[in-house]
């Protein structure tokens, strides 16, 4: 028997139901990324549930640190715990008696069972057995409901002895569905084991809760990673035995997110070893105090974030790249979500946030850079030279601690002056070159960059000197190094006196070296 089912003409809802078990991998962020742009596309509703269950992982701070993951990539929930909704309580840890009357009726109705089977004896059987899985296979050799006599169930139950509830698999029995990247997907119920789905301390797994939540929260469309497919029979019987098979939400099983090389699913060490990010937000272990870094405080923007999230593994057709959340929720179509696995590239996300950064405005740029520079020791008391400088460097930004390197010179005076890179070709010539330099703009009415480069050239041109030789030191004597915008530009920004001061200090510098 093939069990299907089919789309349904009801108002899209979809949701994110992450465990607060740690930081957000961005392969739950890609998960939460395409059902906001699913629901947005479809006129629906994204909701955010949190599934808390298993109270040994529950990791302190991992909710708050979820929903500001998704409030820095703007991607607020329509319904949550924090945003309310209609289908409250959002947080599976309150809804614990739903699940249970649920299970009941499994059991009633002969789709599951009770398992008295001690941890103790289930690892003895793991010893014993090689690869031992609690199924039809094995079931009539342990200790549940099925292998017992009803009196001595009950017998069990009145004493609170500790149990599970497991779904009762049937036998050599195909279970199929169609799914929305993948197609036809069927299963042989006869290779898939008796799934725990109320824990002995009355909590359901996640096979059983979300069937259940998704039920009666109406959820619509139900988009999740491919590791879950195994467990699509499961939930297909449930989804049958409970509700109706026409009820169920319309799966898609998203691809992996792979490791650079495109060998396996990319993962928190990879980052490690390799050097980038595989969080969208930093994440400190409340255990261990081990921090992992995230996307955020790496400098990306959120835009640019979001951006490489959609391309990774889906595409419009096109060859466009660079899209805004408005565009893609105008453009965003499951069906064009690729079944393969997606190769992680950070020179690729590095490329989409630096384009990013150049079309951002100098003011919404200001808002996060001003307190990023403050944060570095830079002091900025003036936000009209700070849009100035911004406006200059943002081309040459990568990421956004890059900023401080590239604009911190325009308000305060390097520490340190590469003079290294001026000494070999350094001579007494270029020594008065400067000095005359200082004389003419100190002479200076009008302090702009295209005069203050036509004083240099005519000065250049009238000591015999090719402004190519003198530009360099120039340049290092106002930022400290062989890095910025146009040279001129920084000395308007930076001012008669200030300009006058840097180029008579790195003189000063020289002239201790070479006189030794």
């Amino acid at each position: 028997m093939v069990r299907y089912i089919c789309a349904m003409n009801k108002k899209v809802r979809v949701r994110f139901a992450p465990s607060p078990t740690g930081g957000l991998h961005i392969g739950g962020m890609r998960t939460v990324l395409f059902n906001y742009l699913f629901a947005k596309h479809n006129n629906g509703d994204f909701i955010l549930r949190i599934e808390d269950t298993d109270q040994n992982r529950f990791v302190p701070g991992a909710e708050e640190y979820i929903f500001e993951c998704l409030k820095w990539c703007g991607l607020e929930p329509d319904e949550s715990v924090l945003h309310g909704g209609g289908y409250a309580p959002y947080r599976q840890s309150e809804r614990k008696e739903l699940y249970k009357q649920y299970a009941e009726q499994l059991v009633k109705e002969g789709k599951a069972y009770y398992a008295f089977d001690t941890p103790a004896e289930l690892e003895e059987k793991r010893k014993t057995v090689p690869n031992f899985q609690y199924s039809q296979l094995t079931r009539s050799e342990m200790k549940n409901s099925l292998t017992l006599d009803e009196d001595a169930v009950q017998k069990l139950l009145a004493e609170n002895i500790p149990h599970v509830t497991r779904i009762k698999m049937p036998h050599d029995e195909t279970v199929g569905f169609v799914d929305m990247i993948r197609g036809a997907v069927n299963f042989n119920t006869s290779q898939v084991d008796d799934k725990v789905l109320l824990k002995a301390d009355g909590m359901p797994t996640y096979h059983l809760a979300v069937v259940v939540d998704d039920y009666l929260m109406k959820i619509t469309h139900a988009f999740r990673g491919e590791e879950w497919l195994p467990s699509s029979p499961v939930h297909i019987l449930l989804w049958q035995y409970l509700f109706g098979i026409e009820n169920m939400p319309e799966w898609a099983h998203l691809p992996l997110i792979l490791k650079p090389d495109g060998k396996g699913k990319l993962s928190k060490r990879d980052g490690d070893r390799l050097g980038f990010p595989v969080f969208t937000m930093n994440w400190t272990d409340p255990k261990t105090g081990e921090l992992t870094a995230g996307f955020r405080e790496r400098g990306f923007l959120p835009e640019a974030f979001i951006n490489f999230l959609a391309l990774l593994g889906w595409n419009d057709g096109s060859e466009q790249e660079i899209f805004t959340i408005e565009e893609l929720i105008k453009k965003f179509s499951i069906e064009r979500v690729h079944k393969a696995g997606a190769k992680f590239d950070y020179e690729k996300a590095k490329w989409f946030n630096h384009e990013w950064i150049k079309r951002s405005t100098v003011n919404s740029l200001q808002l996060t850079l001003k307190p990023l520079l403050i944060n570095a020791g830079v002091e900025v008391n003036d936000d009209e030279k700070l849009k100035t400088a911004i406006e200059l460097v943002k081309d040459r930004c990568t990421l956004l601690p890059d900023f401080v390197q590239q604009s911190s010179f325009f308000f305060q005076s390097p520490k340190e002056i590469d003079i290294n890179s001026i000494k070999p070709k350094w001579n007494e010539h270029k020594q008065q070159f400067f000095a005359e330099l200082i004389h003419v703009y100190g002479l200076s009415t009008l302090w702009n960059h295209e005069e203050l480069e036509n004083s240099f050239k005519e000065l250049a041109a009238a000591s015999q000197i090719k402004p190519g030789d003198v530009l360099l030191p120039l340049r290092i004597m106002l930022v400290g190094g062989k890095f910025g915008p146009h040279v001129f530009n920084i000395a308007e920004v930076l001012g008669k006196k200030e300009t006058i001061n840097r180029i008579k200090h790195t003189l000063s510098l020289l002239s201790s070296e070479l006189n030794g």
